[in-house]
């Protein structure tokens, strides 16, 4: 992440099983490194990135659509209890945190390289924001597994139907913050950035709906509810900490 394009792992005598194990799993996440040499005691990890050919825009967006996926699949999965299709969000978040590292290695590597940026279409002082843009957009695949992890454990059991109905209108409102949010980062546009914040009474009168209906249903599913509401609510926030990076683009 730091930028260096080659690591190496090396042992006073040999490297074990379990820290080759550690290497290979740990270069399984992160875009671009390879494993080029390995002998008993070492071991040579090169980046094969051309930085160029990787616009900090285009990163960010590819990982906005799938967390943006997973946020729509995992309230299918609450609602029609579809383990399979909960433990694929689970299974998609990986790629979005490959993404995510690639993007900050970039980044990180545009200010090491004055001029880098002009080939990239980004600004030196957009990169801070692209950096925390994309740490929030990994924040929010991370509340879809966690929503995704509670409908595990509800082992597919039936929601009432007008708890149903308002996770889908909650889900929607959430949906559509995060995706005004995206939209106004990239577009520069207050308006719907402040569309985003004036969500907020919307918001928390569905919350507060949920945790309602939530309280009457059978004490085994309680907790699990109100966990997925909690974690469609930080969805919210950091869709408002995304709103709150907009600036107004230079003509």
């Amino acid at each position: 992440l730091l930028g260096f394009d080659i690591i190496r792992v090396e042992a006073k005598e040999r490297i074990s099983f379990e820290v080759r194990a550690t290497v290979k799993k740990t270069v399984s996440r992160l875009i671009g490194l390879e494993i080029v040499e390995e002998d008993y005691s070492g071991i040579v990890l090169q980046c094969l990135l051309e930085p160029s050919g990787f616009p900090p825009e285009k990163i960010l967006r590819r990982g906005y659509a799938i967390a943006a996926g997973m946020h729509h699949d995992v309230i299918n999965a609450l609602v029609d209890g579809e383990l399979p299709l909960a433990k694929s969000v689970i299974a998609r978040d990986e790629e979005v945190n490959r993404l995510y590292f690639l993007l900050v290695r970039i980044l990180r590597t545009i200010i090491q390289n004055p001029g880098l940026n002009e080939k990239l279409g980004v600004q030196l002082i957009e990169c801070l924001d692209y950096r925390l843009a994309a740490s929030l957009v990994e924040a929010i695949g991370d509340e879809c597994v966690r929503v995704a992890l509670k409908t595990v454990e509800l082992k597919g059991a039936k929601l009432a139907e007008d708890l149903k109905k308002l996770f889908v209108t909650f889900h929607t409102f959430c949906f559509e913050a995060h995706e005004n949010a995206l939209k106004a980062f990239f577009t520069g546009d207050i308006a719907l950035a402040e569309g985003v914040r004036g969500m907020r009474e919307k918001i928390e009168k569905a919350s507060t709906n949920i945790e309602k209906v939530a309280r009457e249903q059978s004490l085994d599913v309680v907790p699990q509810i109100l966990a997925v509401a909690s974690s469609l609510r930080q969805t919210y926030e950091h869709s408002v900490d995304i709103a709150d990076l907009v600036v107004p683009k230079r003509l």
